[in-house]
């Protein structure tokens, strides 16, 4: 049984789909910059739940949006588009700005092994069903016109702030900076904001021309391909209090229910211990980690030594840890032999942990005991780690055994030759030469092992 933690509720509960498919949802990038790693840890959790509902056997039909308008500098409602903020850093047009860092995203995710979701939606593709979706709101009285735009009422909405557990109590009017003084409600948000004839990014409306929020591109989008209720809603905690508080406002005021039946998400990353942010010069990217020599899939690794709900502290001398230890795993399977049928406990025990709310660093933890166990032979081992690989997503399965040349079979006799003859400069100087044509030598006390040095 598959159990998943669930905001809504704050509770772990078990899952099952309401149809033949799992439907889901998963905020996308605001493509006017790269995604940092805090953002891109969001969507490893995201893909390990995909990979287990799809190794479960379910089909699944996931949808994810690109913001390529309307997400403004401020949850306020005030500030810059952030898309025009990108294309003025650049002095190129909005929609050039979002081609280039949609690509990039997808670039990132193809090097951490992410599977894709079956929609990507552009919001300035979906303008249409979001003014369709202000206009049910309007007609049910949610809505109020102020000199800027469109407004979500929230005191029509008694059970508003159900997800983020608001305490609404007491809340008045401009108590919070730079509130609009026309709001009815502090936390009230924009559906619709009115544009001046400069602003780059504009279109015509059964209020005038202006631009959509950015709350209304979510529940539109997946009001369109999921259906008014949907299974699963994904996205980081910073998204909990505000964004993902107001797609249900929204979705609940148009429809009467709350548009999905689990929101799960993913903890913030830290890094050497506080805050990440482009404000504190430590908002790295993907390209950053590979710019230091680092790998993707160690990245990737990283990630899933902590639990998704769990803060994780990100420093470079932690993922230079984690890159041997990746290094290590791929070196194991490289030298085990060829896959052969296991009946083991450490598959149930693997995806116990998973299943349990995909509980990675258990997962993991199984995985090394597995591959230390002196009572597994080495072609079980493959089989279990290629099974294993299908949620982890390491990709073991491109590795394949190594024979050893017999070049290094020849090196190897001349090693063990110096060795006997105490010749321990030479012997030394072998390993070197051995090492540089991609081998590793390990002398324990069963023997020499050596093993192949692979980079994927």
């Amino acid at each position: 049984m598959l159990r998943f933690y669930n905001t809504l509720t704050r509770k772990i509960e078990n899952f099952k789909p309401q149809g033949d498919e799992v439907r889901i949802y998963t905020c996308g990038p605001t493509v006017y910059d790269y995604a940092h790693i805090g953002n891109l840890r969001t969507y490893i959790f995201e893909d390990i739940l995909i990979r287990l509902l799809k190794y479960k056997g379910y089909k699944i039909k996931r949808v994810m949006n690109i913001t390529d308008v309307g997400h403004l500098t401020s949850n306020e409602d005030i500030g810059e588009d952030k898309m025009i903020m990108g294309a003025k850093r650049e002095r190129k047009t909005p929609w050039e700005i979002a081609n280039y860092y949609a690509k990039a995203f997808k670039d990132d995710i193809k090097e951490l092994n992410i599977l894709e979701p079956d929609i990507w939606a552009k919001a300035t593709e979906h303008i249409k069903e979001m003014i369709e979706l202000v206009q049910i709101l309007e007609g049910k009285g949610f809505t109020y016109k102020t000199s800027d735009g469109i407004y979500f009422d929230i005191s029509k909405l008694p059970q508003y702030g159900r997800l983020s557990r608001l305490n609404l109590e007491g809340q008045i009017p401009g108590i919070r900076a730079k509130v609009s003084d026309e709001k009815r409600n502090p936390s009230d948000f924009a559906l619709w904001k009115f544009a001046s004839p400069s602003h780059i990014m504009q279109w015509n409306s059964p209020w005038g021309r202006g631009f959509p929020g950015w709350h209304i591109e979510c529940s539109a989008i997946s009001r369109k391909y999921l259906g008014d209720v949907f299974d699963i809603h994904c996205g980081g905690v910073d998204h909990i209090p505000v964004h993902h508080t107001n797609e249900i406002a929204q979705l609940e005021g148009a429809t009467g229910k709350v548009p999905a039946k689990f929101w799960m998400h993913g903890e913030f990353l830290l890094v050497d211990g506080g805050r990440m942010g482009k404000s504190e010069g430590n908002a790295w990217t993907l390209r950053d980690i590979k710019k230091r020599g680092f790998k993707p899939l160690s990245l990737r690794y990283f990630y899933l030594t902590a639990h998704y709900r769990a803060k994780l502290n990100f420093t470079w001398k932690a993922l230079e840890s984690f890159q041997r230890t990746l290094e290590k795993l791929w070196a194991e399977i490289a030298n085990y032999s060829d896959p052969e049928p296991v009946d083991s406990s450490y598959k149930k025990k693997f995806f116990s942990a998973i299943e349990e709310n995909l509980n990675t660093p258990r997962a993991l933890a199984t995985l090394w005991k597995m591959v230390k166990d002196p009572d597994l032979r080495s072609g079980q081992k493959r089989t279990l780690l290629l099974n294993f690989d299908k949620i982890l997503g390491l990709k073991l399965d491109k590795i394949k055994k190594k024979e050893i040349s017999q070049e290094i079979k020849n090196l190897l006799k001349e090693r063990n030759k110096a060795r006997q003859a105490k010749d321990f400069a030479k012997a030394d100087s072998l390993r070197e030469e051995i090492k540089k044509r991609g081998w590793i030598i390990e002398d324990t006390s069963e023997g020499v092992k050596v093993k192949k040095i692979l980079s994927i």
